[in-house]
């Protein structure tokens, strides 16, 4: 018996490994067996290009790694980490969690193509992915959108100041800005929810957050 997997995605600074723990506490409160993920797993070897990449190794900005080859990258980490750590789950009637996934690769690589060719890019990226590589097709994508200006007021605070600390997406604000723009094209030909996460000043309270999700969860 087949499990779910509910996707939870957002831009930086939208809160979404914060939301994911709190959702999988919530769901396990109901006595589902949950299993947490979120890509890129930066603790395994699978993400070595993903690391490279962020960190600037190949370009000191994001477009100078086209979509399809960083596309690629992710795509990897997500194949091992499922073949190695949550098949068997998911497979078994789990509820598997994950923060980011494909939908990810929409959000951060799509905008580095003209937008003519974004519908080509997205059936590219669910063929590779979800044909190929034979990775599970998520039950639920749930987007998290917050306005960027709060968002990048909450990087700041992360990364007290320290410009060196972020990767190559967090220091392009045009680039995020950019990036607002191919999520919400992907949220509407996808199909996925969007919950709101600020009230256009300041981020909601993450409780109220949490309830949003639930309720696009059942």
């Amino acid at each position: 018996m087949r499990g779910k997997l509910i996707v939870i995605d957002g831009l930086d600074g939208s809160g979404k490994s914060t939301q994911s723990k709190l959702v999988a506490a919530r769901l396990r409160s109901r006595g589902e067996q949950v299993q947490l993920i979120s890509f890129p797993d930066y603790s395994e070897p699978s993400s070595a290009l993903v690391r490279m990449y962020l960190g600037g190794e190949f370009s000191d900005s994001p477009g100078g790694v086209n979509a399809y080859a960083a596309s690629t990258f992710y795509a990897v980490d997500r194949y091992a980490s499922f073949k190695k750590f949550w098949e068997k789950q998911y497979l078994n009637g789990y509820t598997i969690l994950a923060t980011r996934y494909v939908s990810s690769n929409a959000i951060h690589q799509m905008g580095k193509l003209p937008r003519d060719q974004w519908d080509a890019y997205l059936h590219w990226l669910d063929d590779f992915e979800y044909q190929k590589l034979c990775l599970p097709k998520p039950d639920r994508v749930i987007f998290l959108n917050m306005n960027r200006q709060v968002a990048d007021r909450l990087i700041e605070g992360r990364y007290g100041g320290d410009e060196s600390r972020k990767d190559i997406h967090e220091r392009d604000r045009a680039y995020l800005q950019s990036c607002q723009e191919t999520a919400k094209y992907a949220a509407k030909v996808q199909n996925w929810r969007i919950v709101c996460c600020d009230d256009g000043e300041n981020p909601l309270p993450i409780d109220a957050v949490t309830e949003r999700i639930m309720e696009q969860i059942d």
